[in-house]
């Protein structure tokens, strides 16, 4: 049961839903909520599964190109992993009343986002390792504090969600590693791939805390922990030390151990190239969403045959029971 912003709640419902934040406690699909609280949940859990189905395809593309058996398997499984993210995080948004076939084509149309690390191209091997490695990353720093999100279909699903990426960051530093010890040639590749990734990376968190028009409400309602920047200096105090171990430079002359804070100092990314990728001009947008759009389109007739098929067995249940 939710209310429009403009309109009172009902006597002693928002002062439950205030104090059941306020104690650090979850709301479920059956309790009130604000109409707010339950578009940014919509809005969130959307873009987030959006972004899991989307990032499919720049590894995905690997899958047949990868150089042996064991990491075609590795890859393949995780691609695997990113689709049943997929499911989960619609199943989570489901419960706040929203239909999944709705999400996807508000995708399609382009009415709803997905994260704009996705729309950049993977030019080589060591591009997957690097996803792994940065992506996956920055979505370790993002998606752990979500584990204890207010909003309980979302906090679980992402306990699961979080230990499979955590796998999949070992992953793509294992095949970094790997690479590193081998050839010129690969070491030369591996840089190259930092070198384009590291600030498409760094801008996953979203804007700068003065610019996100929506993270203090979500901090609020403890939807979210903790805020954009903070998250993004996590993501460089813990990465910094994986790049000195791998042996590869992270493309930032102000990234710095500053003594005072007890954090690296790093550079500014570029937000207008953010703004630019978010609003559809980066590199591959339109590849993203067309080639979403003819997965889905190809797929009717899955869904058309398990729709029949639940419809013949609901029959034969009602049948048998009516007998």
């Amino acid at each position: 049961m939710t209310t429009t912003d403009s309109t009172p709640a009902p006597q002693g419902l928002q002062e439950h839903f205030d104090a059941t934040i306020a104690r650090d406690q979850r709301i479920e699909p059956r309790d009130w909520m604000p109409d707010g609280y339950r578009k940014t949940l919509v809005r969130q859990i959307a873009q987030h599964a959006h972004s899991e189905i989307i990032g499919m395809q720049p590894e995905g593309e690997w899958i047949t190109r990868a150089p042996s058996l064991r990491r075609k398997a590795i890859l393949f499984a995780k691609v695997q992993d990113e689709a049943g993210h997929g499911l989960y995080l619609y199943s989570a948004a489901e419960t706040l009343g929203v239909d999944r076939a709705d999400l996807t084509e508000k995708l399609i149309e382009g009415r709803q986002k997905y994260s704009s690390i996705f729309n950049y191209p993977t030019l080589s091997f060591a591009d997957v390792g690097v996803i792994g490695w940065f992506v996956d990353g920055a979505a370790i720093c993002n998606q752990v504090p979500l584990c204890r999100s207010s909003y309980g279909p979302y906090a679980r699903a992402m306990v699961r969600i979080c230990k499979e990426e955590s796998f999949h960051q070992r992953q793509g530093y294992e095949l970094l590693l790997t690479m590193m010890r081998g050839t010129d040639a690969q070491r030369e590749m591996v840089q190259d791939a930092v070198d384009r990734w590291w600030w498409p990376s760094l801008m996953m968190f979203g804007p700068p805390d003065d610019a996100s028009p929506n993270s203090a409400q979500s901090m609020a309602w403890k939807i979210k922990r903790h805020s954009n920047d903070e998250l993004r200096r996590r993501f460089v105090d813990m990465t910094v030390p994986q790049a000195e171990k791998l042996g590869v430079t992270l493309p930032d002359p102000d990234l710095r151990w500053n003594e005072e804070s007890g954090h690296h100092d790093f550079g500014t990314p570029d937000w207008d190239e953010l703004m630019r990728v978010i609003k559809g001009d980066g590199p591959l947008n339109t590849e993203r969403i067309e080639r979403r759009r003819a997965a889905h389109d190809e797929g009717a007739w899955v869904r058309e045959a398990a729709t029949a098929h639940a419809a013949k067995r609901n029959k034969r249940v009602q049948e048998g029971t009516a007998a």
